[in-house]
Parts: structure tokens; sequence; C-alpha cells
């Protein structure tokens, strides 16, 4: 086991190009194999981990910067910029678009295509699917599912405000 480690890193730190690599193993951003600038597109273990990546990353905290893909499972915290793929972890944070699912206890997301499982769901645009107890989006073209559901912008309202309300228990929608 130990000459297979070995002859991956080796391999790993010979073959790729200065700004990508294949493996990534980090203790914090600035304690780690490669530079937070180096593109991962293989595989990143942190504790603390921060890369752009096309990658599996597994650890305490993983952060995907830039354009991002892949899926980011965490036992604390995953935080990204533009992430296609899979967050699982304590509470997931992305600030520009996640495409993909966000699934936690808490998930928060600028711009979300896709689907938010977890106790608090809160983005500001959501086209797809919220399933929680608590969910909350600006705007949503889709379908909240939980005991509270809070669209702040939903056309319905603005149409028949005596009949709905913007918060609505068990479902709420917007198409």
């Amino acid at each position: 086991m130990k000459k297979l480690l070995s002859l991956l890193v080796a391999s790993t730190l010979l073959s790729a190009s200065a700004e990508e690599q294949f493996f990534q193993a980090s203790v914090s951003p600035k304690i780690a194999i490669h530079s937070e600038d180096t593109r991962i597109n293989g595989i990143s273990l942190n504790l603390w981990g921060q890369n752009p990546q096309s990658a599996f990353a597994w650890g305490f905290v993983n952060g995907s910067t830039g354009d991002s893909l892949g899926f980011s499972m965490s036992f604390f915290f995953n935080y990204a910029e533009n992430y296609t793929g899979v967050h699982w972890a304590f509470a997931n944070y992305s600030t520009g678009k996640f495409t993909g699912w966000q699934s936690g206890a808490a998930n928060i997301g600028n711009e979300v295509i896709g689907l938010q499982t977890g106790t608090v769901n809160w983005a500001k645009n959501v086209r797809g699917v919220q399933f929680g107890f608590f969910n909350y989006t600006e705007d949503l073209y889709g379908v909240q599912i939980g005991a509270v559901n809070i669209v702040k912008n939903n056309p319905w309202f603005t149409e028949f405000p005596d009949k709905l309300a913007k918060g609505m228990v068990f479902v709420n929608w917007a198409f």
C-alpha cells in the first residue's frame, strides 16, 4: 500500500502541469501539496482545502473556487463560487451559481438550479426543489416542500392577494 501511495504521489507530481493536478491533500489552503490556484482534476483530501476543481473532494472543510464541479463531501462545511455537482455536508454555501444537489442541515445559495435538501434551505433564486423544514427564496421557479415555505416574490401572491400568502405550510410553488 505504501508503494502504491508513493507511486500515485510521484506520478501526480511529475505528469501533470503546474496548473492542473490529479491529487491534492491539504491541512489548510496555504499548507497543501499544491497551491490553492492549482486546478484539481481527480481527488482532494482535506482538513481544509480550497482549489478550483473537477474532483471528488472529501474532508472537514472543502472549498471550490472559480468554476468547479464534482462531488464534495465534508464533515462540516462545503463552500463554492460556481459549482456543478453534489455538496454533502453539515452546512453548504455557494456565492455564485450552484447546479446540482445541496444536502445538509443548512444550505445557502445565491442561484440554485436543482435540489436543496436539509433542515434550512435558503437561496436568492431557485429553479428546482427545496425540501426541508424551513425553505426561503426570493424568486422561485419550482416547488418548496416543508413545514415553512416562503417565496418573497411569488407572482401568484400579487395576482390573488386575498386568497394566498407568501408563506405556505407543507407546499409552495411558482411557475
